[in-house]
């Protein structure tokens, strides 16, 4: 009798695991390894073969996911849209999505700002360790300071329509990419049904398709989270770590309360689903976007774990996860208000009421139509640290210290986007009738799992 196959979520987890290991091993490795490798022209060609070969499966695979990542939406969104016939409902829940989003954002900044106003991180560092930090990685955000630009809502609101759809679609530029899914999908409705069916039959194939190739895809994450998680410890410096630890916890920790406590308060009141239903469904697309850092590359997996494991209609599916991997951002912009409190902390400044409601705001404001993809959050903070009017000098020093746990910090914000997108989902499903119980939603996706082998026996 053939031996149960562990679940993907497991072997994801065994892989981020193992990853962490290695990743961690070799950091602290890594002096007498180079010394070694210097010695010896053969053990640094391997040295040199082993690390290209991490970086190259891991680059492969969120290649993978992002080459998914914009038909997965355009085609699902067509066929929501076509199929929905009903404009009225097509608005009222765009309306009710974007209204969470805003709403959450918004709670995820205070209760950063909350948190950090109680633990203080920005007072357990000294002086001389922070102009030390500073030094360091001065070079490395002089370009991000310089490039960030205060977001404008007229241009912000007029960018998410495209100029040239292609180009969009050639972008990855989401917001864009749904305008004109979206568009499209409701112009099929306006025209004679005889005429849109092969449309709407040729973009349910390619959906299906596509479906298939995120399985294929996602056979392979666990080696790909592996090596994903080895490169980014093994050159994590610890050091800087240890001097951060109070930083990076107080981020962690409203991570966690947002997560843990308010996605599921959310769920019990307005979808009355309990949570770990919610985090079992949600897990592998959670351990994937920790090991990405990327909502964009963790799209593909997001969409499927709303829709197959989860329940949620894929009209709600293929528009609400797609918005909100662009415009919902509460883990980075939480990130971003206890960001801004460490560096005016770390250097003296005050910040009262009014400067943190700024930041709330600001970040909200910036956090719409910013790409999901890794190191974003440094630049959104430059955009919320200017609007409460620090000066150049205290950004780049303020950056440049935040700059070495950045990546972690990343991984962990990434897991609350993505959580967030499917919790909105969840409840806008919910609101409007199109959630699935349990039963019926692994009812579902055992049905449409052996589709192909009773179609072809």
């Amino acid at each position: 009798m053939a031996r149960p196959r562990l679940a993907l979520h497991w072997q994801i987890l065994l892989g981020m695991l193992a990853g962490l290991v290695v990743g961690v091993l070799l950091n602290l490795l890594h002096a007498p390894l180079s010394a070694a490798a210097a010695d010896s022209e053969v053990l640094a060609a391997v040295f040199s073969f082993v690390v290209k070969m991490n970086a190259f499966v891991g680059d492969l695979f969120l290649r993978g996911l992002r080459f998914i990542a914009v038909p997965i939406v355009l085609f699902s969104l067509v066929v929501g849209a076509s199929s929905l016939n009903d404009v009225q409902k097509l608005s009222r829940i765009g309306t009710r999505t974007v209204g969470i989003y805003l709403v959450t954002t918004a709670l995820a900044i205070s209760i950063g700002l909350l948190v950090a106003n109680v633990t203080r991180p920005g007072t357990w560092l000294s002086a001389e360790l922070r102009d030390r930090l500073a030094g360091q990685a001065a070079a490395s955000v002089a370009d991000k300071v310089q490039a960030a630009a205060a977001p404008d809502a007229w241009a912000t609101l007029l960018d998410v329509v495209p100029a040239n759809p292609f180009q969009a679609l050639a972008n990855a530029s989401m917001l864009q990419v749904v305008f004109a899914a979206l568009a499209f999908g409701v112009a099929l409705t306006l025209v004679p049904a005889d005429k849109a069916r092969p449309v709407i039959a040729a973009a349910e194939g390619l959906n299906e398709a596509v479906l298939k190739l995120v399985d294929a895809v996602m056979r392979v994450a666990p080696f790909a989270v592996f090596c994903l998680i080895a490169k980014v410890m093994a050159t994590m410096g610890v050091e800087v770590l240890s001097a951060l630890a109070v930083y990076s916890l107080t981020v962690v920790g409203g991570l966690l309360i947002v997560t843990l406590g308010v996605y599921p308060l959310l769920l019990r009141l307005f979808a009355g689903m309990g949570p770990s239903r919610f985090f079992e469904a949600m897990l592998p697309a959670q351990l994937l976007a920790f090991s990405s850092s990327s909502s964009n590359a963790t799209l593909p997996v997001t969409m499927e774990c709303v829709e197959e494991r989860l329940g949620v209609s894929e009209e709600v599916t293929s528009f609400v996860v797609p918005l909100g991997a662009t415009v919902n951002m509460d883990g980075t912009a939480l990130y971003q208000g206890v960001a801004a409190l460490f560096i005016a902390q770390l250097y003296g400044i005050p910040l009262d009421l009014g400067d943190q409601l700024t930041i709330v705001l600001t970040a909200t404001l910036a956090s719409i139509g910013t790409a999901g993809v890794p190191g974003v959050g440094l630049v959104m903070l430059v955009i919320v640290l200017q609007s409460v009017g620090m000066g150049d000098e205290v950004m780049k020093g303020g950056i440049a210290i935040i700059f070495g746990v950045d990546r972690l910090l990343d991984m962990c914000r990434t897991v609350t986007n993505v959580t967030g997108d499917a919790m909105v989902a969840t409840v806008v499903a919910a609101r409007e009738g199109d959630l699935l119980g349990a039963q019926e939603a692994a009812a579902r996706r055992q049905a449409r799992e052996q589709a192909p082998l009773d179609e072809n026996p």
